[in-house]
């Protein structure tokens, strides 16, 4: 019998609902479901010579993970940019953390480039603000990327994060490079987080903008 021919130009396809694949841990099989993971956007805020940006609301156990999206924040002064975690709405923030750090780099004139380790930065049971990325003073220097934080609400374990952030910045020659950090770590408490700020090092944030989101 022959077949006919499908003119598949005619067809409409009605995009279906977007979906993910999860595991049903009833059956060991998979089921269909939302996507993966939608953000919600909880607040952002804009620095202009701000001494630093923090979140101290809406930090809570209405989502499992928060990510927070730096854009292009600058510096009045070449220095690091940090975070820390608070378990009192703020009033400090020196949690104890340990911390790793990995970084690339490729400088703008192709003379050097490197992939390494950085002990400097990292901690053992730290209390300090610990170190994402960093930017110069020089006009287009800024740095952008994100910070998850896992179940700050957990009551049980300890609450991980997982930092990536670009730069550009200067060496002491004032050579421009591009960089990437890669941090990751814990905050090491059973406590609930439930605010974090960010600072650069030395001086404020001259500008730039941080938006905190809910991950469904």
């Amino acid at each position: 019998m022959a077949l006919s021919k499908v003119d598949f130009n005619s067809i409409n396809v009605t995009p279906a609902a977007s979906k993910a694949i999860k595991f049903n841990s009833n059956n060991n099989g998979l089921e269909t479901g939302d996507v993966g993971g939608s953000l919600v956007l909880i607040s952002e805020q804009t620095a202009s010579s701000s001494s630093t940006i923090s979140f101290t609301s809406g930090i809570d156990s209405t989502y499992n993970e928060y990510v927070f999206k730096i854009i292009n924040c600058h510096p009045s002064a070449s220095s690091n940019f940090t975070f820390q975690v608070s378990i009192d709405s703020g009033s400090n923030y020196n949690v104890a953390m340990t911390t790793t750090l990995f970084y690339a780099y490729q400088y703008e004139n192709g003379s050097s480039t490197s992939l390494s380790y950085n002990t400097s930065v990292d901690q053992a049971q730290g209390t300090a603000f610990q170190e994402l990325g960093k930017a110069s003073t020089d006009n287009d220097s800024c740095c952008s990327g994100t910070l998850n934080l896992f179940s700050p609400s957990s009551d049980t374990f300890v609450k991980h994060f997982i930092g990536n952030v670009e730069f550009v910045t200067l060496d002491g020659s004032n050579d421009p490079y591009s960089m990437n950090n890669r941090s990751a770590g814990y905050a090491n408490t059973t406590s609930a987080v439930d605010a974090v700020q960010f600072k650069f090092s030395s001086g404020n944030i001259d500008s730039g903008t941080i938006k905190m989101y809910g991950v469904t």
